[in-house]
């Protein structure tokens, strides 16, 4: 197969090569569940925070069709909200409220604050807004704004919520946050804690699932970027992960959402025939434009007979290699040994049920403590991951001292 870039259609690649899927695995699901779904969705205000995101867009597609009275997006991404709303206006059949409207703006800082009051609230609140890469766990530095990101300023949005208690809260988490061996795992896995700590306030909800094959800032989407450059492509040749589409990101959002009880977990049933290598994508991605293969041993070697390309070479090169880089967890889980599930409810769905409100004390004593963490400058690393695995007895965090920001 030779495919031109303009001929390459993503959706498509995914659905025929990464989840093997022909149509979305919750299409049964939504269709079984439509009444009840536009019974909570239509004529409701809505709020998205980090709706210009892969997830959080995705999110905003599988409500729209349900019709919302109003709905108004935040995220400090400019750009993304003005491709997101171009995207909407170019969809055909896409419905888009009168009331619609994008704000740039940080959803803990005091200007969201203001605009939030001023609306007195929204019915549906759903929050994407997260550091998510593992590569985010870098130094001290990285690691605070992580911190505030997932987890301090959850507390705050929580806050502010409580003034003005939406029908239902959303905040997406990760599988990740099941048996956390890195820091962000570690932080979206308190996270829920946060979240759920406010459930005795209104109804909050979340979902854990696996990776969003090309999302914003994943490999797979760095490897069509790096195709645009002729530049090499690099990956973990030992690394297995579970994959939805971009589509079915948005769909499971919603059905947590929606569908989900106070203090729920939902999951996608996937086993572990579903998951995928990222260097499998990689090849197939390549051999669908054409290329034939060249394995390469280092990165450098990768990067000398890339230079062939822009002489017309049709060998692309790779260096593939074994995980070596801090927080890199071996397997994917969604669910740990002491949290009960419901596999019954829904056709493609799991549900981590009978939560508990988490110990309020134990958990602002934490985040109490993180804050006193970073807001001093002679704080460290070490120091944060002892206060996360006090708090996580199954925190075990993986450190070799290596980031993927070293590696191609």
């Amino acid at each position: 197969m030779n495919t031109k870039p303009s001929e390459f259609q993503i959706d498509s690649f995914i659905s025929q090569y990464v989840i093997k899927r022909s149509k979305s695995m919750f299409a049964d699901d939504i269709e079984k569940y439509d009444d009840q779904l536009r019974k909570r969705i239509n004529e409701k205000s809505v709020l998205v925070i980090g709706g210009a995101g892969s997830i959080g867009s995705s999110f905003i597609k599988a409500i729209l069709n349900y019709h919302p009275a109003e709905l108004v997006v935040v995220d400090i991404n400019e750009n993304a909200l003005a491709e997101l709303t171009r995207d909407l206006r170019s969809t055909k059949g896409m419905f888009i409220p009168e009331k619609y409207i994008t704000y740039p703006m940080d959803f803990s800082s005091s200007v969201f604050k203001k605009m939030f009051i001023k609306h007195s609230g929204f019915d549906i609140v759903a929050n994407f807004s997260a550091h998510k890469h593992v590569r985010s766990e870098k130094d001290i530095f990285s690691v605070e704004a992580l911190l505030q990101n997932n987890v301090l300023n959850a507390r705050l949005l929580m806050e502010l919520l409580s003034d003005w208690p939406p029908e239902v809260f959303f905040c997406v988490s990760t599988d990740k946050a099941a048996n956390p061996v890195n820091i962000m795992g570690a932080s979206k896995r308190i996270m829920e804690d946060v979240i759920f700590s406010y459930s005795d306030a209104f109804p909050v909800k979340t979902a854990r699932f696996a990776n969003v094959a090309f999302s914003n800032g994943s490999l797979p989407a760095g490897f069509l970027a790096r195709l645009q450059k002729l530049q090499p492509l690099s990956a973990p040749s030992d690394v297995k992960r579970y994959f939805v589409s971009p589509e079915e990101s948005g769909q499971i959002c919603m059905l947590s959402c929606m569908l989900g009880s106070n203090r729920e977990i939902f999951f996608p049933k996937l086993d572990q025939a579903q998951m995928m290598r990222f260097d499998e994508i990689a090849i197939k991605l390549l051999e669908t434009y054409g290329y034939e293969i060249c394995y390469c041993e280092s990165d450098l070697e990768a990067l000398e007979k890339a230079e062939e390309l822009k002489c017309g070479s049709r060998n692309y090169p790779v260096h593939f290699s074994v995980s070596d880089t801090t927080g890199e967890k071996g397997y994917e889980e969604f669910v740990t040994d002491n949290e009960i599930t419901d596999m019954n409810r829904f056709e493609s769905l799991g549900v981590i049920i009978n939560k508990s409100i988490p110990d309020k004390e134990k958990l602002n004593n934490l985040l109490d403590q993180l804050e006193s963490v970073v807001s001093r400058t002679d704080e460290n690393k070490e120091e944060i991951v002892k206060l996360l695995t006090d708090y996580l007895p199954d925190f075990v965090h993986k450190e070799t001292g290596k980031s993927l920001d070293q590696k191609m």
